[in-house]
């Protein structure tokens, strides 16, 4: 399907990340978290205003700011 942002992402959609560019403490704890290239995540859900959203990866659960998701590029599927 192609590369999107994390945020654009729907619910119950999975997807490969591809790329994080998040730079600097940003960066280092978006990675801290399991966040890297190469890992499978799926969309839980999201909050009523769209913001967190819930992902699954590694068989845990994380909840993400959209700021945050916006440095995440994800292979859709």
């Amino acid at each position: 399907m192609g590369t999107v942002s994390l945020r654009q992402m729907v619910v119950n959609q999975t997807g490969v990340i591809s790329r994080v560019t998040a730079d600097g403490e940003l960066g280092r704890r978006v990675r801290d978290m399991g966040l890297i290239p190469g890992k499978m995540i799926k969309v839980q859900g999201r909050a009523p205003l769209y913001d967190p959203v819930s992902l699954k990866i590694m068989g845990f659960t994380l909840t993400l700011r959209n700021n945050e998701a916006d440095h995440i590029e994800v292979e859709v599927q």
